[in-house]
């Protein structure tokens, strides 16, 4: 008999688990916003969902190729009424190449959360039980409950920082690199910068605003992104020390009395 055969498996889906990267959870969460997060940026959907090598390939191809078709730039010249300008902007070779993927990001978020919100239901019937604490040489991380508004406050300080309140790893990695980059690319601080001095022409010279419109979408999914779990892992300990309470200090003999429906 061989390994395989040995391991007895007793559940079959578990609704979160504890690392030392991260808490990683199965919870509702709504279609429509997880779709709306991949159309303002490709990537952030399946990132919300956990899906962090998916997301991760999708936004590596959005960055690629918007830089090089210049869809922001065309957004920037369409939003000052310079249309004809913006037609000349774009590069219809990357342009063309831009929208299938587009519109798949946002389906294949769409449909991913949808059936993970199937999975959750199932794994909440089916009471699997699953780690609190995990330690190792590098990290540790445990379920706790922390304030939502901290982690909210830390990333608009900088996006990542909440992550890293949250204990997010992947997540925070992830946003701190990307936006130290679109900062520096698109001259932000240095704008910032020109602005303290009263030069006000200066600073909108110095901004490269093809990577500045990268901004508002990394800031904002990574409040929407810290805020939300922060929530969900406050949720998930209530529920894990609920179970260890009922498991180890209720009497067996306890049962509590299901209210009537009403019309019975």
């Amino acid at each position: 008999m061989n390994n395989f055969e040995n391991i007895e498996n007793k559940f079959r889906r578990y609704k979160a688990h504890v690392s030392i990267a991260g808490t990683t959870q199965f919870h509702l969460r709504n279609p429509y916003v997880i779709a709306w997060w991949s159309a303002a940026f490709p990537g952030f959907g399946h990132l919300l969902l956990s899906k962090y090598l998916r997301g991760l390939v999708l936004f590596m191809w959005e960055v690629t190729v918007n830089y090089n078709a210049k869809i922001n730039l065309a957004m920037v010249h369409t939003f000052c009424g310079n249309i004809d300008l913006a037609k000349e902007t774009l590069d219809t070779r990357w342009m063309l190449m831009y929208i299938p993927v587009y519109i798949f990001g946002i389906w294949d978020s769409y449909r991913t959360c949808v059936d993970m919100n199937k999975v959750y239901l199932l794994a909440e019937r089916e009471e699997a039980p699953y780690n609190s604490f995990s330690i190792g040489a590098l990290e540790i991380n445990y379920l706790d409950k922390r304030k939502p508004i901290m982690s909210v406050i830390w990333s608009l300080f900088m996006p990542g920082l909440g992550q890293l309140h949250i204990h997010r790893l992947l997540t925070a990695f992830f946003s701190l690199v990307w936006t130290i980059l679109f900062l520096y690319l698109s001259k932000t601080l240095v704008a910032v910068h020109y602005i303290f001095l009263g030069e006000i022409s200066q600073a909108t010279e110095a901004l490269d605003k093809q990577w500045l419109l990268y901004m508002p979408s990394m800031w904002g999914f990574a409040v929407f992104d810290s805020y939300m779990n922060t929530v969900e892992n406050n949720k998930l300990f209530d529920s894990e020390q609920k179970t260890y309470l009922i498991k180890k200090y209720q009497h067996p003999q306890f049962k509590v009395k299901r209210g009537r429906v009403a019309g019975e």
